[in-house]
């Protein structure tokens, strides 16, 4: 294309040629944008998250955004590449000429300002392509370059922000439940003997430990990392971690432990006995049934004795649960056997309350002048009858002594008028 004199427009650039004070402005403007622009991009490539998916091997959702963000990249180092070697042949046609006369600064012009920059033909967006479009490819001003440049380095950096926050977050987590297992496993292998539920939550972590690693964005939700699943693997490590330190324990206090139970079993079987005594009594005394005590003692003797220290079948962490078992269903036993007592003792209070009462109306009949009264008199034979013969029927004494009681009542009413 031929370049217009001093006083016409360039046919390129539709506007008039920069004289040499503007062209040296721009051209200190558009070096200093491309020095920003290249640090922007040299930090962009710097950022953990980018440098998490230069290389690495992925799988499903990451690879398909390790693509794009890769792809993207590229378009954007090309543009850049592009848009330095129209800058740079700026700057060697002004460094050649001190004083450029109208040619150079058309030149100059055009390769500022105007669409000086070529892309290759696969680099047109399709929406701007033509049927007759030229395999050489659309041009652009070096400002529409940047502009190009713009939204796709801003989409690229978002998607690495991304990454790298779901990624890390992962990661971190990840690090954590690892950090259980092991203390766990370290301790199981000290015990001796399988942990059925670590080993199940150990291979449920290593399938985990591979998606955060090989697919970490297919447990992103909403820009952020779903931990949830790790969170569960954690909770469950912890629980089974201190299920094996109470088995550690238990190997460290195995004699006492034991020494223990054999205590609260000695109590259950005293506790036993004075339940049967007293039901005997009660029996003997109380008109009706009780129900008789549990014997337990002897089950719980029996699974005492069946305690051994861990061979390398069952390990300390098999035992530990056997123990812990059987000190429950001893102070529950313990518990149920002194219950029973206590209901079988209930109902000789019960007894000896309803006589205390008795003898209290009496001596209110009494100092009510109603000493000699037939009436009360019999009902208060009645009541007594009832409540000092064995064995006595409770249910009828009561109902005897509430009459008597409301016979009393009433002649205290009686004398008041």
């Amino acid at each position: 294309m031929p370049i217009g004199g001093p006083t016409l427009n360039d046919a390129r650039t539709g506007r008039p040629p920069l004289n040499r004070d503007e062209a040296d402005r721009a051209l200190a403007r558009l070096k200093d944008e491309r020095e920003r622009v290249a640090a922007a991009l040299l930090e962009l490539e710097g950022h953990h998250g980018f440098q998490l998916l230069k290389g690495a091997k992925v799988e499903g959702e990451t690879r398909r955004v390790q693509a794009a963000v890769g792809a993207r990249t590229a378009t954007l180092w090309d543009l850049f590449d592009r848009y330095t070697r129209t800058l740079g042949a700026a700057e060697e046609l002004r460094a050649r000429h001190a004083r450029p006369g109208q040619a150079q600064l058309a030149e100059l012009t055009r390769l500022l300002t105007g669409p000086s920059v070529e892309l290759a033909a696969q680099e047109v967006p399709l929406e701007r392509r033509t049927l007759l479009a030229s395999p050489s490819g659309e041009r652009l001003t070096l400002a529409a370059v940047v502009a190009r440049m713009t939204p796709l380095y801003e989409e690229v950096a978002r998607t690495v922000a991304r990454v790298d926050a779901v990624w890390s977050a992962l990661l971190a987590r990840l690090a954590e439940v690892e950090a259980q297992r092991r203390a766990a496993e370290e301790l199981r292998a000290s015990l001796g003997g399988p942990d059925p539920v670590l080993e199940r939550l150990s291979a449920e972590l290593t399938g985990a430990a591979e998606t955060v690693r090989s697919d970490p964005m297919a447990l992103a939700r909403d820009d952020r990392a779903d931990t949830s699943g790790l969170d569960a693997l954690h909770a469950g490590l912890v629980e089974a971690r201190r299920a094996l330190a109470e088995a550690d324990r238990l190997r460290a206090g195995f004699a006492d432990r034991v020494r223990g139970i054999a205590d609260v079993v000695a109590r259950v079987r005293a506790a036993e006995a004075e339940a049967r005594r007293v039901r005997a009594d009660v029996l003997a005394k109380i008109a009706g049934t009780v129900p008789p005590p549990a014997d337990l003692a002897a089950a719980l003797a029996d699974r005492l004795a069946a305690l051994h220290r861990p061979g390398a079948a069952g390990g300390w962490h098999g035992l530990a649960g056997r123990v812990a078992g059987l000190e429950e269903a001893a102070h529950r036993a313990l518990a149920e056997a002194r219950s029973s007592a206590e209901l079988s003792r209930g109902l000789l209070e019960r007894r000896e309350e309803l006589r205390g009462r008795l003898d209290a109306y009496r001596v209110k009949a009494a100092r009510l002048g109603h000493a000699e009264d037939a009436e009360l008199g019999g009902l208060y034979e009645e009541a007594r009858a009832l409540l000092w013969t064995s064995p006595c029927d409770l249910r009828r004494a009561t109902v005897a002594l509430a009459g008597y009681q409301q016979a009393v009542n009433a002649k205290a009413k009686g004398a008041g008028r």
